[in-house]
């Protein structure tokens, strides 16, 4: 256990410090794990997320083609002209990102997202690194409000045996996206204030021309499908991935069929190179970035580390339930900042059960505070959770290497007032 800690804790100190090559310092730890004997080479494959790197490597993809035909630049134009300055139009993405995460994925959310962000910032001649980080960290906070927004609330729900609307009203109270929403309200002048310096206000401009709408139509089937998968019981694992992957590669089909439809009619050229364009867009560094850290987490947790926290947090709370709620909320956001919350939270769901049953208690408001934290740590870095990853990644791309302290400077604050809120209603209503 002691290798594995320190190999850990070094991995997310040079993850902070040389964020350049967080990929590299990933792959390095996740073989030096492999290389010790804490697991195999085949339990580190089946450590691999695949659902995330496809959903990933797909949405990609396709939002490279969106970005080609000029979509996101033509929403950015839209949204421009309904704000009164760019300030209230970096709120407005945080706030539509959000929304649309209590029903996608979080990754999924900021990569089909964070494009109009960057439209809208190119057209202002502005930096979209406080944008694109508002975008994440907004969608990591609505995972939480209904039962198919996160991986942590599918597995609450089947855990607890909650469906979809026990997620609004549970046993006559309001449930967790009443509680979520009112975190996500009170983030908004936190976003006001943090951008408040971004005044420039907004010009009308001529709107931008779509070159072609089979980009936009496969992204919103994409959303479309995700949403209605999410619904489907006992679904495989890899549902979410092999969608996006599906609706990418059938993007790539129709883009040659396109093409050659072109050459037929008028003598343009066709080249392969130009079906295949966006799969040289892929952010590959993120993936394996990604890919490493869920080695490493997967030994981390075979070590034993995962169980040990969560028995340190069942016995320092004692008898006091206020005390033992209090060190499972604010214990999840500190543990899930580095740590992969789906392990953490699938570890402490039976933790929690045994400590309500000792108490003879419900074990909602524990429950509650358990997917509060957990759900909402990974805003403390820009390497807790996959959207953060993802977003960063994305900037990456466009040439912004994103400091610790730029997240952190709207990460924290944006966290700790989510988390503030949902903390207190939670015991007030719930016990």
């Amino acid at each position: 256990m002691i290798y594995a800690i320190t190999a850990f804790v070094v991995m997310y100190v040079l993850l902070l410090a040389l964020p350049k090559y967080r990929h590299w310092t990933a792959l390095i730890t996740a073989l030096l794990f492999l290389a010790s004997p804490i697991y195999t080479w085949s339990e580190a494959v089946h450590s691999i997320d695949y659902n995330v790197l496809l959903m990933i490597a797909g949405t990609m993809g396709l939002v490279s083609m969106f970005i080609d035909t000029g979509m996101p630049s033509l929403m950015a134009d839209v949204i421009l002209d309904r704000m009164k300055n760019v300030k209230w139009a970096m709120i407005a993405m945080a706030v539509f990102a959000g929304v649309i995460s209590a029903f996608v994925d979080n990754v999924a959310t900021v990569l089909m997202v964070a494009p109009v962000a960057l439209a809208i910032a190119k057209k202002y001649e502005i930096s979209p690194v406080n944008m694109i980080i508002a975008i994440s960290v907004s969608s990591n906070l609505q995972g939480a409000a209904t039962l198919v927004g996160d991986t942590t609330s599918i597995m609450l729900g089947g855990y607890a045996g909650m469906d979809f609307l026990d997620f609004f009203f549970f046993h006559g109270k309001p449930s967790m996206f009443w509680i979520t929403e009112a975190g996500a309200l009170l983030t908004i002048p936190v976003l006001m204030w943090l951008f408040r310096k971004d005044t420039q206000p907004t010009i009308a401009r001529e709107r931008t021309v779509v070159t072609d709408l089979m980009p936009t139509v496969l992204l919103v089937g994409t959303i479309v499908a995700l949403i209605l998968a999410s619904f489907i019981p006992n679904r495989p694992d890899m549902t979410n991935g092999l969608i996006c992957m599906g609706m990418y590669i059938l993007a790539l089909i129709l883009r040659a069929l396109q093409l050659w439809s072109a050459h037929q009619k008028t003598g343009a050229d066709f080249s392969w190179s130009e079906v295949v364009k966006s799969v040289h867009e892929i952010d590959y560094e993120t993936i394996i970035l990604l890919a490493g850290l869920f080695v490493v987490i997967g030994g981390i947790e075979e070590a034993g580390v995962i169980d040990a926290l969560a028995s340190v947090i069942a016995k320092a709370g004692g008898s006091n339930i206020f005390l033992t709620y209090t060190i499972i909320v604010w214990g999840s956001v500190l543990i899930s900042a580095f740590v992969d919350n789906i392990p953490y939270v699938a570890t402490m769901l039976p933790v929690i059960q045994g400590i309500a049953a000792t108490a003879g208690i419900e074990p909602y408001v524990l429950y509650f505070g358990l997917l509060i934290g957990a759900t909402l740590g990974g805003n403390l870095t820009p390497v807790g959770a996959s959207a953060n990853i993802t977003g960063m990644g994305m900037l990456r791309q466009e040439g912004y290497e994103v400091t610790n302290r730029q997240f952190m400077r709207i990460g924290i604050p944006f966290s700790l007032v989510a988390v503030m809120t949902g903390y207190i209603l939670t015991w007030i209503i719930w016990y």
